[in-house]
């Protein structure tokens, strides 16, 4: 076969694209036979991401290369979910207000003033660890005066800051509140949001986590956004009067309850603790046994009317067996015991989040912060102070 030389297909290539310019060139805008449309505007992007592992957690900007002013910016990612951004006032480029997600692909087009468009994409680097979180109380639940809104997270979080600039709890009466970390008495990481004061019943609260794309640090990363909502029921509390041996229901300050009762044997581990606790969960029914609380093998029972008040095991409940007491002493293992009639009336009568005040010299201490929501025993400048943001 005879081979041609590299400045003849040179010259063969240059003739054959004068050709085609030729060629399109009498069939395009203006010339004979050919229609009037005008060739688009040319319009060029760059974009601060690239690739197929491209580092996840910043926003992304678009850059007009070429073109005139931008007009519109749209990043969706696979599942047609769209970052929201601002054109800058020079026209030249475009930020999203979050970040790119680890794990994830985007695809972006961008319209100029002129008419003229451009395409680009990129996908994330998946992340290593992914970092997840539990809220309380649950999804449009009804809830007491003194429930915080609570956070626990799967693992650490390192960039508390970070976190908690991307949390957002909204509420129809501009309730004042704040932020307090905390290590969870499970040993994880948790964050609280407490009112300044106890809730107004009625308030309705919205907690938008706008996490996806942060880094948590040593934790991970969040691959999603959280949202609840949740309202403020009954406006009442329960006084627990450790000295008097009595538990006082009140609601809008006015007495509903007044029952006798005995809680723990003062002078050691069997006392009841003291302070501003909530009401965590109402649990029936449950088998309470005394090694599960450090006090050996003195009790294995089921007991009616459980409400709990910790997470060590402090509850208020039904106490058939310890009657003598009632009213006059506090002979029980820590707990709030009354009798079957006014444990059930009570029961049916709190809800999840009510505050339980409980005053009197014949306690073991305060119940600490992090065991169950012991954040109503701080002060509001103490609380505060547990904000990564002050």
């Amino acid at each position: 076969m005879n081979r041609i030389p590299v400045p003849a297909l040179l010259v063969t290539a240059a003739l054959a694209l004068g050709l085609c310019a030729c060629s399109g060139g009498s069939g395009g805008a203006g010339g004979p036979g050919g229609d009037d449309k005008q060739a688009p505007p040319k319009t060029r992007i760059s974009v601060n991401l690239t690739g197929d592992e491209a580092r996840a957690g910043e926003p992304v900007t678009v850059t007009l290369a070429e073109g005139e002013r931008l007009k519109e910016v749209n990043v969706t990612d696979s599942k047609g979910a769209r970052l929201v951004g601002k054109v800058a006032a020079d026209g030249k480029s475009w930020t999203s207000t979050r970040r790119a997600a680890p794990g994830t692909a985007y695809a972006i087009e961008a319209r100029d003033a002129a008419g003229g468009s451009a395409k680009a994409a990129f996908a994330t680097a998946a992340p290593d660890k992914v970092n997840k979180l539990t809220l309380a109380p649950g999804k449009n639940t009804t809830v007491g005066i003194a429930q915080p809104l609570s956070i626990v997270f799967d693992h650490p979080v390192k960039n508390k800051a970070d976190v908690e600039k991307h949390l957002k709890v909204t509420t129809s009466n501009n309730t004042e509140g704040s932020w307090g970390w905390m290590q969870d008495w499970s040993g994880k990481d948790r964050v609280d949001w407490r009112p300044k004061e106890y809730w107004k019943s009625g308030t309705k609260v919205t907690l938008d986590a706008t996490l996806s794309g942060i880094d948590s640090g040593a934790g991970g990363w969040f691959v999603r956004d959280y949202t609840t909502t949740f309202s403020i029921g009954r406006n009442q509390l329960v006084k627990v009067d450790l000295d008097n041996h009595r538990l006082t229901l009140l609601r809008d300050g006015q007495t509903v309850k007044d029952v006798p009762m005995s809680a723990g044997t003062p002078g050691g581990e069997k006392a009841s603790w003291r302070g501003k606790t909530v009401l965590m969960s109402k649990e029936g029914t449950i088998n309470m046994r005394s090694e599960t609380v450090g006090l050996g093998d003195a009790y294995d029972k089921m007991v009616d009317y459980s409400m709990r008040l910790t997470w060590s095991g402090m509850y208020a409940h039904a106490a058939p067996w310890n009657a003598a007491y009632f009213g006059s002493a506090n002979r029980s293992s820590g707990c709030i015991g009354m009798s079957d009639a006014n444990a059930r009336s009570v029961y049916d009568a709190v809800q999840v989040g009510d505050p339980f005040e409980i005053t009197g010299s014949d306690a073991k201490g305060t119940q600490a912060l992090n065991n169950g929501y012991g954040e109503w025993n701080l002060s509001w400048a103490e609380w505060q102070a547990k904000s990564a943001l002050r």
